[in-house]
């Protein structure tokens, strides 16, 4: 039997409206579910491939796209507290096509395994990435490392302690340092070192969507407005793991990780690359300068009109930085092979 005009056109009209149902629902009903099929999506999109490694019965998880053994050497990028590896889709964005590049979930964020205190400290975490990059066999040829934040300080504790690892080191905004000059989460931070009992209210580990906004505009320079369907989507997608988060974050402000970039700092020889927000309220800026006095051949890089979050809010300059920073290393490398 065919099919009238009118009704080929009613059920076309159904076929297309059907999916835009879907997406309002979810956007309603189920927003942190949405978000997970977004960066599901932008992975796809991407060309980067969800994998899993094992050092013993500890569990890795972790994304990557390329093959190592190209021009430029692999990227390993570590994220920040409470992120996890898909904070790094923005910048991988623009990033060469052919770029082999691993961001993993750091211990105990996301599909990585979650174990105790003792893999969350600075030390724990770089111990732990160093299982990793020899699960993946990183370690066969000099790779650069990049880390941001909390990623940083770990970044920069295992560039101290493997040195042969590294071809060269970016750091973002990172921690462990002691800043000349006071953020304005470092001042919230001693607060709560002051009254204990307000420790409930840590701006890292947002309860309510007006914390979670409180938090993004500690983070982001520019203002960035969510719908608050969106916040509350990526707010139930944090939440169940805010014990964690809180336990991670009393580990690596502690005494004995507070400053660990800072006590190893003197201990990195690969060529250092520095990218700071100039905006920062959660680390500031200031840092750079300490980075700089102690590892005088470091390059500088400040980003203007920029907070704590370059990977979001400025992904294609961070990425441009980091493939010059490689370029002018691989032409250093040309120029000393020639001169030997």
């Amino acid at each position: 039997m065919e099919l009238s005009a009118a009704r080929i056109v009613v059920l076309t009209g159904g076929l297309l409206l059907f999916p835009a149902v879907v997406f309002i629902t979810s956007f309603i009903f189920w927003p942190g579910a949405l978000i997970r099929t977004y960066n599901w999506y932008m992975r796809r999109k991407l060309g980067l491939v969800v994998s899993y490694s094992h050092y013993g019965s500890y569990r890795f998880c972790y994304s990557s796209r390329g093959t190592p053994g190209r021009v430029t050497p692999s990227l390993l990028l570590l994220h920040g507290f409470s992120a996890t590896k898909d904070m790094w889709l923005p910048v991988v964005k623009y990033l060469p096509r052919d770029q082999h590049v691993v961001c993993v979930d750091m211990p105990g964020h996301e599909g990585t395994s979650r174990t105790g205190p003792q893999d969350y400290s600075i030390q724990g975490q770089a111990n732990r990435i160093h299982q990793f990059v020899q699960s993946l066999g990183l370690d066969k040829t000099p790779f650069h490392l990049v880390g941001t934040s909390m990623g940083g300080n770990v970044a920069g504790v295992y560039a101290a302690r493997y040195p042969t690892h590294l071809c060269s080191l970016t750091l973002m905004c990172p921690a462990g340092l002691d800043y000349p000059k006071e953020s304005k989460f470092i001042s919230r931070l001693k607060e709560l070192e002051e009254n204990p009992q307000e420790n409930e209210s840590i701006p890292l580990i947002p309860t309510t969507v007006q914390e979670l906004e409180d938090m993004l505009s500690l983070c982001c320079h520019a203002p960035m407005k969510f719908p608050r369907q969106f916040l509350k989507g990526l707010l139930n997608n944090r939440i169940k793991n805010n014990g964690f988060y809180k336990e991670v974050f009393m580990e690596i402000v502690g005494e004995k990780c507070r400053y660990m970039l800072q006590e190893n700092m003197h201990l990195i020889t690969a060529p250092l690359q520095v990218i700071w927000g100039t905006e920062d309220q959660v680390l500031d800026v200031s840092g750079a300068s300490v980075l700089q006095a102690a590892l005088p051949d470091c390059r500088v890089e400040l980003v203007d009109n920029c907070g704590h979050s370059l990977a979001l809010e400025r992904p294609r300059k961070t990425a441009k930085l980091i493939m010059d920073f490689l370029s002018v290393q691989e032409v250093n490398n040309v120029n000393a092979k020639k001169l030997s």
